[in-house]
């Protein structure tokens, strides 16, 4: 009771400091030269001073770009200036929304506004009327509740975990869990929490890509707001002309777009999606070797080894790359499914179809590289497959993965083929401009020099073992698995190679069709991910089969373990220790950046409409002619659209400033169809009833009838496997001395 009663009172002390640390609702402050200024000079007390003499006017500062959720918010302005013609705007997206003027006479300015949804880019501007001076001293921002609810996010979840520890716990005592399965949780668990370590900071370090996978999370938040499940358009994207979501895997962004309808800040958002990803790394890992090899070392090894690879961390801190991050987590699924098929347990060929499924939700170009693995590893055992008749498993295993995944495949495919949509930059690079030199192989990454890729030390070392074991021990007593093991090997090598300067990738764009291939992967690096899996596979199992190395494995375990947790030394991403600049400036690196300032997102001009720029976006209806059509009404909630008309004559029609992606359906207030145009720039356009009555005209998004059908057997197919799961072990199931006794 002791015990308990302690545990009890740390628990509430721990809650009650999370909560003393809540920020959520804490003033947004910026100083004048915090803000992001074009002209003017500071002064004594960090001011900005603008005058006259700069000879220009309108904007002159601004905030970061803020993702901040609905509600009722506060500006506080602290300011000087002589003329009455300075302004201050709140803009959302490129698009104004409010402004106020600023009195001459005044030195503060202060008013409530609200934001009737979520803010992808809210930005606060200072206008500068061209004449006398305009100081700006300090820019205040301060929710009506919360600006976010991290805080409690965290507070639930360690409370939750604490559950679920007293849970395991009484179990434990009633069935004790075997020691090395302990072991091998808080290693799993220690190394996911160790990979995203880097992550504990206050503020969300900025990748490559990182924008993008932002702007996604956000916007498959505001599709499920919408009603839409699966996500198709990103209703509020592109100034709410809405952007397409079915051109890239976003089956994992779902968790973070949950907390995000939750309020959680989208920084915390996507450093819970990357924690998960890691752990997910970590037990695939340990999973696909497992069903390999009976070495526990091996295990062991692959996990710590896998979980902090270079490449990965590359992705995850430097790049950016949410998509390729998350495919990396399937990879030795994939490897230990196409062994298990082609070679092994064939009963097991349900990794290949977790494998596959997981890389095709991450990241497509990564799911066309599982699928060639795959066709090369089938022509090198062609034989083994036709003698064994286990084209039946690859049979199963390649229906099943349709199946699970036709959800997301056949709105992919017909927008890909069907869509007029621009894919122009997707094939940007030449390939061979972005070939990295191998003297980097051996390297540990780094942050600050963007194309910096390796495998590591650990991995060449992996490598370094399959070497030793092929020419000295692999012709004594060769297995199937030896064979794939060398196969991997081969494998790991030529990828590797083909990610260099010396594949003669310049030469190969030469012809049109090679050029189209290299050119549609863009980065020769992408193939580092799968050569560091293939290479780890066979380093890892062969280190536990040789004999040679047998009086040296505890050795090299702990310098390839010591070696790879030096990793997360070179990830440090600045030299600024301290969350915050001075005690007084919340803004300066922590507050704010969890709401993605200086980071912001950003919809690339892929799947975009053809021609579809942002200066050509619009925010308002536009009639054919103002002197015969009036709009009285308009209004725009997800990818719902009402528009009240009238037209006198016919022949005329509006367009809304919605993209005509495939799916949207008009109908007028009688339920009658409407039949929609594409109009100036791909808007949809509606031609009207000039009859000079008042008419109601109704614009929704899906649900597109082949999506439902591709939907409703993708579930049914996990209705299916789930239910074969139970019945499996319900089966397994029988009656010892009138006790239900588990076989397992």
């Amino acid at each position: 009771m002791k015990s308990k009663v302690i545990y009890l009172i740390s628990i509430c002390c721990i809650t009650f400091l999370l909560w003393l640390g809540n920020e959520g609702d804490n003033t947004l402050e910026y100083i004048g030269t915090e803000l992001q200024y074009s002209v003017g000079v500071p002064d004594s007390e960090s001011a900005l001073v603008i005058r006259d003499s700069v000879a220009k006017s309108g904007t002159v500062a601004k905030t970061p770009g803020l993702v901040m959720n609905k509600g009722t918010y506060t500006i506080d302005f602290k300011y000087e200036a002589d003329q009455d013609d300075n302004v201050i705007e709140l803009w959302e997206q490129d698009s104004k929304i409010a402004g106020w003027s600023l009195e001459s006479g005044k030195n503060t300015f202060s008013t409530d506004f609200t934001l009737a949804k979520d803010a992808k880019q809210l930005t606060v501007k200072l206008n500068f009327g061209g004449k006398g001076a305009f100081i700006i001293q300090k820019l205040s921002l301060t929710p009506a509740t919360l600006f976010y609810t991290d805080t409690y996010f965290m507070i639930a979840v360690f409370l939750l975990l604490n559950l679920a520890g007293y849970y395991l716990y009484n179990r434990h005592k009633e069935n004790p869990i075997p020691q090395d399965k302990l072991v091998d949780a808080c290693i799993i668990i220690g190394v996911a929490l160790l990979a995203t370590s880097p992550m504990f900071s206050t503020y969300l370090y900025n990748g490559d890509d990182l924008c993008y996978h932002l702007a996604r999370m956000e916007g498959i938040k505001d599709g499920i707001l919408d009603g839409q499940v699966p996500v198709i358009i990103m209703p509020d994207a592109l100034k709410g002309n809405g952007y397409l979501n079915a051109m890239y895997p976003y089956l994992f962004l779902y968790i973070g777009a949950f907390l995000r309808i939750c309020r959680v800040s989208i920084a915390l958002s996507y450093k819970v999606v990357i924690f998960l990803s890691n752990l997910g790394a970590a037990l695939c890992a340990y999973y696909a070797f497992r069903s390999m090899t009976s070495s526990r070392r091996s295990v062991i090894l692959a996990v710590v080894l896998y979980t902090l690879m270079p490449y990965r961390f590359t992705n995850i801190f430097s790049r950016g790359d949410l998509g390729e991050t998350l495919a990396l987590t399937f990879w030795p699924l994939v490897v230990a499914g196409v062994y298990h098929i082609m070679l092994g347990e064939r009963k097991k060929w349900f990794y290949l179809v977790l494998g596959f499924s997981g890389v095709l939700q991450s990241h497509i170009l990564s799911a066309t590289f599982v699928v060639g693995f795959c066709v090369i590893a089938g022509l090198v055992f062609i034989v083994n497959i036709w003698n064994e008749k286990r084209y039946i498993e690859i049979g199963k295993a390649a229906g099943m993965s349709i199946l699970l995944n036709l959800w997301f495949i056949v709105p992919f495919l017909f927008y890909y083929f069907q869509g007029d949509l621009g894919t122009g930059i997707l094939r940007w690079s030449n390939y061979f401009e972005q070939s990295i030199n191998p003297s980097n192989f051996t390297q540990s990454i780094s942050l600050y020099n963007k194309q910096y890729f390796s495998l590591g030390l650990p991995l060449i070392g992996c490598l370094g073992i399959a070497v030793l074991y092929i020419v000295c021990e692999r012709t004594k007593k060769h297995t199937k698995m030896d064979g794939y093991l060398a196969f991997l090997v081969v494998m790991g090598c030529m990828l590797a190679y083909m990610s260099t300067g010396y594949f003669p990738s310049m030469e190969m764009c030469k012809n049109e069709f090679f050029k189209s291939v290299l050119t549609m992967l863009q980065f020769p690096w992408r193939f580092l991910g799968p050569s560091c899996a293939c290479i780890l596979f066979a380093g890892g199992i062969w280190l536990s089969k040789s004999e040679l190395l047998k009086p040296y494995r505890n050795l090299i375990f702990a310098l390839l373990i010591g070696l790879n947790l030096l990793t997360i030394q070179t990830v440090p991403t600045d030299n600024i220790h301290m969350p915050y600049d001075s005690s007084a400036a919340t803004a300066s690196k922590g507050h704010d950046s969890k709401m993605a300032a200086n980071i912001g997102i950003f919809y690339p001009h892929e799947w975009r409409l053809n021609g579809i720029e942002d200066e050509r976006l619009v925010t308002s209806v536009i009639v054919s002619d103002l002197s015969h059509v009036n709009v009285s009404d308009y209004n725009k909630k997800g990818t719902k659209v009402n528009a009240v008309y009238t037209a006198d004559t016919d022949g005329t029609y509006i367009e809304l400033p919605v993209l005509n992606y495939a799916g949207y359906r008009a109908y007028d207030e009688n339920g009658n169809k409407m039949k929609i145009v594409d109009g100036d720039h791909n808007r949809i356009r509606l031609m009207l009833t000039g009859d000079g009555k008042e008419h109601r005209i109704y614009v929704r998004f899906g649900p597109v009838a082949g999506f439902v059908i591709a939907d409703v057997v993708s579930a049914l197919t996990i209705a299916g496997i789930v239910y074969l799961y139970l019945k499996r072990n319900r089966k397994e199931e029988f009656i010892v001395d009138g006790e239900t006794v588990n076989e397992a």
